[in-house]
């Protein structure tokens, strides 16, 4: 059977418009909801408002794709780096630990459970103090990652060092990064007076360590933990530092954050053989 030209420009017309709907399909972002954010769904509809439920009806749905997309954003503007992003509770370990680093883990795992009953509260925050390399920084990059990623919350990750360096980088700008340190949901400040250390002639085991706290950080580490102290916004605080050391930095400060973390503070008493980095130096001591 011989074709007309108008059944050959009918078929050439269908087979390009069939190509250019498979294109656009294999184009999409997400194929569920077509990159709409959603979808219709037929559920079974309590029409009355009664618990009767009388017929099915379609439904708008928010697709997945849009929660995945929030917590891209948020932790984006959380300046979580991709290293510390990858610390979680399932590869935390605690076999042949101190007691109190399993107790560093098990109220750090508290505080996620309890955080939705207690983040507009004045103990809405938690501090891990004390040993360096005993995981403080890890269990708190874990808490900040579920914040984000299971209770969608904004969350800042601020180390102190690099962060007071950033803060006096740009006094024009100084007003907004405060402002952002201020208000964000939770904030994460990692280090916080984290010493500087010199060698000790008495024990090289035990340098001479001088907190980092001119009297310009402590001015600024105030106003941002006042702020937050005042407005009940939670503080993830990390430090080498014991409450009784930052007491003699800044009484004011630091009994804001003793009250803030009181229902959630492990310290652990300075030991360097519980320092996971050189653990190996004590294995057969």
């Amino acid at each position: 059977m011989v074709k007309t030209m108008d059944q050959i420009f009918k078929e050439i017309k269908n087979r390009v418009q069939v190509s250019s709907e498979t294109t656009a399909a294999t184009n999409y972002k997400c194929k569920k909801c077509r990159d709409k954010g959603g979808y219709i769904e037929t559920r079974t509809a309590d029409v009355f408002g009664n618990g009767v439920f009388e017929r099915d009806e379609p439904v708008w749905v928010e697709c997945e794709c849009l929660k995945l997309k929030k917590i891209n954003r948020l932790m984006k503007s959380s300046k979580i780096t991709e290293e510390f992003q990858k610390m979680t509770f399932e590869n935390f370990h605690t076999e042949g630990y101190s007691p109190k680093v399993k107790k560093m883990y098990d109220t750090a795992f508290k505080y996620c459970q309890n955080f939705k009953g207690i983040k507009h509260t004045r103990s809405n925050s938690i501090a891990f103090l004390g040993q360096p390399g005993v995981g403080k920084t890890h269990l708190l990059s874990a808490v900040a990652n579920g914040m984000i990623t299971r209770l969608m919350v904004p969350t800042m990750y601020f180390p102190y060092i690099e962060g007071m360096e950033d803060l006096k980088s740009d006094f024009d700008i100084l007003a907004n990064k405060l402002q952002r340190l201020k208000t964000v949901d939770v904030l994460f400040i990692d280090d916080l007076f984290k010493p500087v250390s010199s060698p000790n002639p008495k024990n090289p085991l035990e340098p001479i360590k001088v907190p980092r706290a001119t009297q310009w950080q402590v001015e600024k580490m105030f106003e941002v933990v006042n702020y937050r102290y005042l407005n009940n916004k939670p503080l993830l605080i990390s430090s080498e530092l014991g409450f009784d050391e930052m007491f003699a930095i800044d009484e004011a400060l630091c009994t804001r954050i003793f009250e803030m973390c009181q229902d959630y503070i492990v310290t652990i008493d300075k030991d360097i053989k519980l320092n996971h980095r050189v653990k190996k130096m004590f294995k057969n001591a």
